[in-house]
């Protein structure tokens, strides 16, 4: 097994301690059904749901260092734990209070023979927390998972200390950018209120007050009256690791060393003086920053965070400086004048530009280092891909950037603005998971969190967890998607079982609101966003509101198809032959209305006044335009630039009707839009075309998928990928090479084009992996092990 190194830093120190994390800790199953002996604790006098930031501590004695020493945590809103002053982990997972996650920990490597100190700090943002953050109150829990380790539990033998150092900031038009900013404030520390030390043993707490017992925990399917329901965490913790700084663009004031940020030196500001420095990471990253600095009391330090630079509040050329200005999200450090004081902001920041502004007063300040802590979700790279064309190598890279700094506790939409997890960005992000780390464990939680969301209507909420309601009707269907799309890819029926009841739900709530009468979907409550398209207001397709919109009746007539199929596969065949029909007379009504035969395309609505590329997409999927029509559709949905187009995000389902249509060569010719974002100076795929908001947009990740499932042909031909069809579709690439993971093994792919029509292809599945290799309409079999295939 290969385990992740994680280095940890002290939030408010310079501590560098390290811990290996491999498989989950299994969970004392007495837990699981109740019997929790520890209490949820928190700081006595305080508005329980306001904003907060609390230090907890407890010293216990141990006779001896013990071998084994597990224990549960969580919290609300967020934690980070320490023993003995080394960082052991943070979190919870972020869920909901039906399901409010716990971490599992061996905390024997930090313990000693005689006294050790436990602590947390726990915040609550309160009115300011990001809108991906459930809560109920303030409240911090740690519990033995054995009588052996009972002494641990939170109970009024821990101490609390309430600290004034913070204030949120960050919250101003400007800072949010005048957009939806919904990330949660800046950290604004005042360096003479904090404690330093605080985590450290030996540290004087006499003047700290009694923890106050709150409830005792309640393990999900148990209690009366919860506040908070406890599942154990299911995905892996973050992974923190060092990342340096790049390069100082500009600077004014004082002229920091060349080598500085990018190597550890230190820079010193003298007393009186005023500075602007400007830091180029060179990319864009989510990473905690870590500020140590001596001396400098009285000094003000603001660290603005941005993904591009700005005239007029508009971007350019992302590498572009001269006459450009930052402006976004931030903190305020304001150092105590003591040695070594480390300020890392309580959750982390986006960025590829760092502007820190700096006032110093009586005394000079040393910058005794400035580095990040990149995080996210712990994905590995083991897929990889290829070809004659080197650029594709870099949108392969950019976009794994793009998907990485899109996953955390939850997929998220966008890093820097939202850090949500929406369905419409989760069903592309999930495949790219699959296939080029083959981890399903976040799609898993984001299928189940999503299942959780779902409102009394039976559709699911667009976005979850969130605290604020949003329901987008088409997202439901995508999560009824990704239900298919996991079937297609894992064997894992009891997973999957618990989700159809809920799927069955969302598909009923659409065929309540089918207008009879025209055979299509009437008028529709809710958001119905479809993509970013700018003839679009909100987003919104023709007739979605009003009714008898094609996209949308199309984009369910598609779902019921993968629905069917799904259903079928656990046998039942009533409901899969219900969706079959439904499906097959939407796409008939929807054809026969809409479908403008002297243009060749597919109209918005039946009145036949507006047009759109996305129509014609889902008819195509939807199996709506008949087989022998299917390309010449596609090629006038290609070159009818009068027709509104589809964004980035939409691209993804045009490249799999191309697929569908046999037109799968096409799609090496679509990817100059990622061409076009690498040329701006892009370094993740942005939300839209210029002018985006978002400079990293999980949606446009695409590719990374696609070099794999479309030009290497790579895909599923049975559920639970029990066979593979390799059908490659290279368009003008003279030579491919990629290898993705596979629950049996790796699946490598090597095609060289042999002239106009012939292909040479070298395949190796893993042993008791079977299936087809498919060119131009001839097929050959496909076996374990290596192979060679010449056409």
């Amino acid at each position: 097994m290969k385990f992740h190194v994680y280095l940890f830093i002290l939030l408010l120190g310079s501590s560098y301690p390290f811990q290996l994390y491999g498989r989950q800790l299994p969970v004392n199953p007495a837990l699981l059904k109740g019997g929790w002996t520890a209490s949820w604790i928190t700081s006595p006098g305080i508005a329980q749901r306001a904003y907060g930031i609390y230090h907890f501590r407890k010293t216990i004695s141990l006779d001896t260092k013990p071998s084994r020493f597990i224990v549960h945590l969580s919290a609300d809103n967020r934690y980070r734990f320490f023993v003995n002053g080394k960082a052991v982990c943070s979190g919870p997972a972020r869920g909901d209070l039906y399901n409010w996650y716990y971490e599992t920990v061996d905390i024997a490597p930090y313990l000693q023979t005689g006294n050790n100190t436990l602590a947390a700090l726990v915040w609550n943002m309160g009115e300011h927390a990001p809108v991906a953050q459930v809560s109920n109150q303030t409240g911090w829990l740690l519990q033995g998972d054995t009588e052996a380790e009972k002494i641990v539990n939170t109970g009024n033998s821990w101490k609390v200390y309430n600290d004034s150092a913070y204030t949120p900031c960050s919250l101003d038009n400007g800072a949010r950018m005048r957009s939806y900013m919904v990330i949660g404030p800046g950290d604004h520390v005042k360096g003479s209120a904090y404690p330093w030390g605080w985590e450290q043993p030996g540290y004087n707490d006499a003047g700290w007050h009694t923890a106050q017992p709150v409830t005792h925990p309640v393990p999900a399917g148990q209690g009366t009256d919860n506040l908070w329901t406890l599942v154990p965490r299911s995905i892996p913790l973050m992974e923190e690791i060092p990342e340096r700084m790049g390069l100082v663009r500009r600077s004014s004031g004082i002229t920091p060393a060349p080598s500085w940020p990018r190597e550890q030196t230190s820079l010193t500001i003298p007393a009186h003086t005023t500075t602007s420095i400007l830091i180029d990471q060179t990319y864009n990253t989510s990473a905690y920053p870590q500020l140590t600095v001596s001396g400098g009391k009285g000094s003000s330090i603001r660290l603005t965070y941005a993904e591009a630079l700005f005239r007029n509040h508009q971007k350019a050329n992302r590498n572009q400086v001269e006459g450009m200005e930052i402006q976004g999200n931030y903190d305020i450090f304001e150092p105590d004048g003591g040695r070594q004081r480390t300020f890392r902001p309580l959750w982390f920041r986006t960025y590829r530009y760092v502007q820190l502004d700096i006032s110093t007063s009586d005394e000079p300040l040393q910058i005794d280092d400035l580095y990040g802590m990149r995080t996210g979700y712990p994905f590995e790279e083991k897929a990889t891909f290829s070809s004659n064309d080197t650029s594709l190598t870099t949108i392969w890279k950019t976009g794994w950037r793009t998907a990485r700094l899109c996953a955390g506790e939850t997929y998220f939409d966008c890093p820097y603005y939202e850090q949500l997890q929406y369905e419409g960005d989760t069903r592309i992000q999930s495949l790219i998971s699959l296939y080029v780390a083959g981890d399903d464990r976040l799609m898993r939680k984001a299928i189940h969190d999503f299942y959780c969301s779902r409102v009394p209507e039976g559709l699911t909420q667009g976005r979850y967890p969130s605290s604020r309601l949003q329901v987008i009707p088409p997202f439901s269907l995508y999560w009824v998607s990704m239900l298919y799309d996991y079937w297609m890819h894992r064997k894992d029926d009891a997973f999957l079982r618990q989700y159809l009841v809920a799927a069955s739900g969302v598909l009923h709530w659409y065929e309540q609101h089918i207008d009879r009468s025209r055979m299509m979907l009437g008028p529709m409550p809710w958001w119905g966003f479809t993509d970013w398209n700018t003839a679009w207001p909100g987003g919104v397709p023709d007739g979605a509101t009003n009714g008898h919109s094609t996209v949308i009746t199309l984009q369910y007539a598609y779902t019921l198809q993968q629905a069917a199929a799904l259903f079928a596969g656990f046998g039942k065949t009533a409901e899969a032959q219900q969706y079959r029909q439904l499906a097959q007379q939407l796409t008939q009504s929807v054809y026969r209305q809409c479908f403008d035969a002297a243009g060749n395309k597919m109209a918005n609505t039946p009145d036949k006044n507006t047009f759109s590329q996305h129509a014609g997409i889902m008819a195509v999927l939807a199996g709506a335009i008949p087989a022998s029509k299917e390309q010449s559709v596609l090629r006038t949905l290609l070159f009818d630039t009068t027709l509104s187009q589809a964004t980035f995000y939409y691209r993804f389902y045009l490249n799999q009707a191309l697929k569908k249509a046999g037109m799968a060569n096409q799609y090496y010719g679509q990817l100059q839009p990622w061409r076009d974002m690498l040329a701006m100076g892009l370094t993740t795929f942005a939300e839209n075309p210029e002018p985006t908001r978002s400079d990293c947009h999980a949606w446009s990740a695409s590719p990374n998928y696609d070099f794999l499932a479309t030009i290497c042909g790579i895909m599923p031909a049975q559920p639970g990928f029990t066979s593979v069809k390799i059908a490659p579709a290279p368009g003008a690439l003279q030579q491919v090479k990629g290898s993705m993971p596979h629950p049996l093994g790796e699946i490598t792919v090597s095609l060289i084009r042999k002239g106009t029509h012939g292909i040479s292809a070298t395949i190796t599945l893993p042993q008791g992996l079977s299936g087809t290799f498919v060119w131009e309409g001839k097929e050959k079999t496909l076996h374990g092990g290596k192979q060679e295939i010449s056409f």
